[in-house]
C-alpha cells in the first residue's frame, strides 16, 4: 500500500470535480426532473441524483419488495426507490404534508408506476410507523425530522428483516456535522445518530459520500 503524503490527504479540486461528476452520473427521467422541479417550488430540498442513485441500487441490491419511506416529499426520493424495487415491490411513503404527497402520486403515474406500487401515509412519522408490520420490510429510507432522527433508527430496527437496509439522508447538514464549532439541536441528533449506528452490535454500517451524506447500515440476523 502507497504511503500518502502530507499534500495528498487534503480535498483536492480534482477530487470535487470526480465527485460532482459521480453524483451526476445516473441520469435521471423527465418525471424525476418534473418532481425536483415540484420541490423546488415548495421550498423542499430533494436527494441529490447521486443519492438518488445510491438508493436505487441499494433497493436493486436486496431485492426489495417492501420499502418504507420518511418524507415524501414530492416524490424524487421515492422514484428512485421504485426503480430499484421488484416489479412487484410496493413503496409505504410517509409525508405529515398531502399537497406533497399529491405531486409524488402525478410522478410515479408520469414514471409509469401502478397505483398499486405505493402506499401513501399522511401522518407525523413518529405515529404512523408504530402501525407498520414488525419485520416486514427490507428496506427503510429516512429523510424526515433530524431531530427524530435516533427515534427513526428504533423504528427502522424493528420494521426490518434481518439483512434489510436502514439509510438517512443529510447526515452531513452541509458540513456541520464534522464543524468543532456548538452545534445546533438537529446537528447534535445527527452527531449522536451516527454514533448509535457506528457502536450498534447489530448494525453493519457505511458512510457514503454521496449528497449531503447517506448513511446505510445492513441489520444483522
Amino acid at each position: 500500500m502507497r504511503r500518502l503524503r502530507g499534500q495528498e490527504r487534503a480535498i483536492t479540486g480534482n477530487q470535487q470535480t470526480s465527485w460532482a461528476f459521480a453524483d451526476a452520473f445516473v441520469a435521471e427521467s423527465e418525471a424525476l426532473r418534473w418532481a425536483r422541479e415540484r420541490a423546488h417550488e415548495a421550498g423542499l430540498r430533494s436527494v441529490s441524483s447521486g443519492t438518488g442513485a445510491a438508493l436505487r441500487l441499494l433497493a436493486a441490491a436486496v431485492d426489495a419488495k417492501a420499502v418504507a419511506e420518511i418524507g415524501t416529499g414530492t416524490g424524487v426520493s421515492g422514484l428512485h426507490l421504485l426503480h430499484g424495487m421488484r416489479p412487484d415491490g410496493v413503496l409505504t411513503t410517509v409525508d405529515s404534508d398531502p399537497e406533497c404527497q399529491q405531486f409524488a402520486r402525478q410522478a410515479f403515474r408520469a414514471a409509469g408506476f401502478a397505483g398499486n406500487r405505493a402506499r401513501f401515509i399522511p401522518g407525523r412519522a413518529l405515529e404512523v410507523l408504530p402501525r407498520l408490520a414488525d419485520g416486514g420490510y427490507d428496506l427503510v429510507f429516512c429523510d424526515g425530522d433530524r431531530t427524530e432522527c435516533l427515534e427513526y433508527l428504533a423504528e427502522s430496527l424493528r420494521l426490518l428483516r434481518p439483512g434489510g437496509l436502514v439509510c438517512f439522508e443529510g447526515v452531513f447538514a452541509d458540513g456541520r456535522t464534522m464543524d468543532a464549532a456548538v452545534p445546533p439541536a438537529e446537528v447534535q441528533r445527527l452527531r449522536e445518530l451516527l454514533r448509535a449506528v457506528r457502536e450498534s452490535t447489530v448494525l453493519l454500517p457505511s458512510l457514503l459520500p454521496v449528497g449531503d451524506g447517506l448513511l446505510c447500515a445492513v441489520r444483522r440476523g
